[in-house]
């Protein structure tokens, strides 16, 4: 089914562009999420009038994320102190929830924490990378290293032995 898309779909396209799509993922999620509208001649007419004023908005959108880019990259690395085990592992992971929110606090820029990808889980001490997809042509990567606030004996063999 051909469609024009009224938003940015992740590895569909940009608002504006006409694609192909199979016909179950136009009818049940492009179209209801309002992410796109069944490309007609009058809405291929209708785009062709809008496309100056969509190729604006995606350069506005485009250089607001160029800006929080920048502000972003200058956080350098992001520290985390978190109650951990001899191991090394940590007493819960550090979430993109949680990143989002320090970024946030640093920051004051509100980043979705859907946006947010880690190369691995942030369950043990060490350094970590992120990357923060602000929009399809903008990406961002950030360092963050945890530490111990606290070594904790994990008491695991301790309590099996009590058990019996």
């Amino acid at each position: 089914m051909e469609v024009i898309l009224k938003k940015d779909v992740q590895n569909i396209g940009e608002a504006g562009d006409i694609v192909n799509v199979k016909d179950g993922y136009a009818r049940n999620f492009l179209l209801p999420q309002n992410f796109a509208e069944i490309a007609t001649k009058g809405a291929k007419e209708n785009r062709e009038k809008n496309l100056a004023r969509i190729k604006a908005k995606q350069e506005k959108l485009h250089a607001e994320a160029l800006e929080m880019a920048k502000k972003i990259e200058e956080l350098g690395l992001i520290e985390f102190s978190a109650k951990a085990g001899e191991s090394g592992k940590l007493f819960g992971a550090i979430t993109t929830k949680r990143l989002a929110e320090e970024i946030k606090a640093k920051t004051n820029l509100d980043i979705d924490r859907k946006t947010i990808s880690l190369d691995a889980p942030i369950n043990k001490l060490g350094s970590f990378n992120m990357t923060i997809k602000l929009t399809s042509k903008v990406k961002v990567t950030l360092g963050v290293n945890v530490t111990a606030s606290e070594v904790l004996k994990e008491e695991i063999e301790e309590t099996e032995e009590t058990a019996e």
